[in-house]
């Protein structure tokens, strides 16, 4: 008879430590422009503890209208993230040593890609950090970021970039989008001030 009262009192403690589990965690609703690394960031938790919790297969790949448990990272998951924290910055840094130099003048700086198609981006000033913005809510920045079928620094649609993912036909494209739907990159960050999205 013991025996029965202590793992009904075992069961009962676990089951207190599971719904306290749960309660912590958060319900998001995933909205255009969401990266598992933003919501992680949002939440102040990491990729792991989200891909785990919602035991995604992809951690790349989250719908808009998806709803995802969002938790308190473990020390594994914050040790695991702090690993791939290193590996992204290397990459980054490794996709900075290929581009070329800014061209520098008084009037303008550019920003020119050493790639096949050499585009060079006009953006300047304002509209330069209004860019600059955008990339880093979209995709912290990387031109290798993917979120469905949402492609790159500024997150576009692979059909926007009809499969050519290089640097410079990401900000090609990226500059066309803007200029044809918002006439600005300042108009388009406050339309994602606004929306959360542009």
């Amino acid at each position: 008879m013991k025996k029965t009262a202590v793992i009904a009192s075992a069961a009962a403690l676990t089951g207190v430590f599971a719904s306290t589990a749960v309660a912590n965690a958060d319900t998001v609703t995933v909205k255009s422009g969401d990266t598992v690394s933003k919501l992680a960031k949002d939440y102040n938790t990491t990729v792991d503890a989200i891909v785990n919790t919602n035991k995604l297969s992809n951690a790349n790949l989250i719908f808009v209208g998806q709803k995802l448990e969002i938790g308190e990272a473990t020390q594994a998951d914050n040790n695991q993230q702090a690993a791939q924290d290193q590996q992204s910055q290397q990459v980054a840094q490794d996709q900075q040593s290929q581009q070329v130099a800014p061209a520098a003048s008084s009037q303008q700086a550019t920003t020119n890609y050493n790639t096949t198609s050499n585009y060079t981006s006009n953006v300047s000033g304002n509209e330069q950090a209004a860019k600059e913005w955008i990339a880093a809510r979209e995709s912290g920045g990387n031109y290798g970021a993917r979120n469905g079928q949402y492609i790159g620094r500024y997150q576009l649609s692979a059909s926007y970039l009809g499969g050519d993912y290089s640097p410079a036909n990401q900000e090609r494209v990226a500059d066309q989008y803007v200029a044809s739907r918002y006439g600005s990159w300042s108009a388009a960050q406050s339309h994602w001030l606004s929306n959360g999205w542009y």
